[in-house]
């Protein structure tokens, strides 16, 4: 199937038209972040938690500590929602009321499960791999005790939408005369040049997977 089913719970309802449901966009949205905020509820209190995140197939993973309260709580199969946005622009319009955001916006709703140890190792590759393809063979592996003090969790990517605004403001139709400035700021983020650590062995080339990536 090329896109997600609409539910109750997933289908957008304030300005329908910019939900979106199909797989590339949705995909698209995700593979063009590195940090989600994951939402819970432990006790009657709501949580929302940034992290680093990263997606598989239909599947997103994140990781951390083993003894991080939102992960210990998740791997118990609680409900969550994972969220993910993309600050594209200032939409400045001619009316207060018009002014606006550009962006781009994901929302999975799901139960986490928990990556069983002999597959963490190869979880986390992907991650890694995913930001720098060829880093991880150069890396020290990680120790046992590494393993166990970290946690991967998993969730299906099944009620799933994605929510995106574009282009210019719309303004009424009677305030297009006005003499006022309309139009878009983008703003946009962008790698800077690679700092090398002050400790770094002497001559070590810089990769090939950070070459060019000031602009990226």
């Amino acid at each position: 199937m090329d896109a997600f089913a609409r539910t109750a719970r997933t289908r957008v309802r304030r300005l329908p038209k910019r939900g979106h449901y199909d797989r590339e966009t949705v995909h698209a949205v995700l593979d063009a972040g590195v940090i989600c905020h994951v939402g819970y509820v432990i006790d009657g209190q709501p949580y929302v938690t940034p992290t680093c995140y990263w997606r598989d197939g239909d599947r997103l993973y994140w990781h951390g500590s083993s003894a991080s309260r939102m992960l210990r709580q998740l791997r118990q199969g609680i409900p969550a929602c994972v969220t993910v946005t993309h600050f594209d622009g200032l939409v400045l319009a001619r009316s207060g009321f018009h002014h606006s955001v550009n962006y781009r916006s994901v929302m999975a709703l799901g139960r986490a499960r928990l990556v069983p140890d002999e597959a963490k190792a190869e979880a986390l590759e992907h991650f890694v791999e995913r930001l720098f393809p060829g880093r991880w063979a150069e890396l020290r592996p990680p120790t046992g005790q590494e393993m166990k003090a970290t946690t991967v969790v998993w969730m299906d990517l099944d009620e799933v939408s994605a929510k995106i605004r574009t282009g210019p403001p719309v303004d009424d139709e009677e305030d297009y005369a006005l003499p006022v400035w309309a139009g878009i700021l983008p703003v946009s983020s962008v790698c800077g040049a690679p700092e090398p650590d002050a400790r770094l062995t002497p001559k070590t080339p810089l990769p090939a997977y950070l070459r060019g990536r000031a602009t990226a």
